[in-house]
């Protein structure tokens, strides 16, 4: 019997490439006001937000130990159309913390990498890892 070993859980990782619709999901963009002073998130968005949801749903990141570590790294056609990463991080810790329940305090966002190719659609790969 061997005694003293132990064994270090793996940390688990989820990564999901979504479209990049633009600046509809920007932090500057992706909510509007209402006449009567309300916010509300623009449909567009909303889309996107439950897109990523439903892709996020299946990996139960409520049980995840906190805090996750959620980066974003994007392929755009040009500079001018590549946004600036942490403006979408608004939206993107939003639709976790809709589909899984963590509040976003719990959440550490951290900017990818932006890579210009004229010959790609616009993607956003978000690749959210367990706390150690």
């Amino acid at each position: 019997m061997v005694t003293g070993i132990r064994i270090k859980p793996v940390p688990r990782r989820i990564t999901v490439e979504m479209p990049y619709p633009g600046s509809v999901i920007s932090v500057n963009h992706y909510r509007g006001r209402t006449r009567q002073g309300g916010e509300f998130v623009r449909a567009d968005a909303q889309a996107w937000m439950d897109m990523l949801g439903w892709q996020l749903k299946m990996a139960h990141l409520e049980d995840w130990k906190l805090p996750l570590s959620v980066r974003c790294d994007g392929v755009f056609k040009d500079f001018r159309s590549a946004p600036d990463l942490s403006n979408l991080s608004k939206v993107t810790l939003d639709a976790i913390q809709e589909v899984s329940g963590v509040n976003d305090k719990d959440m550490r966002w951290h900017d990818g990498e932006r890579i210009i190719d004229n010959a790609k659609e616009p993607t956003i790969t978000i690749t959210i890892n367990e706390a150690e």
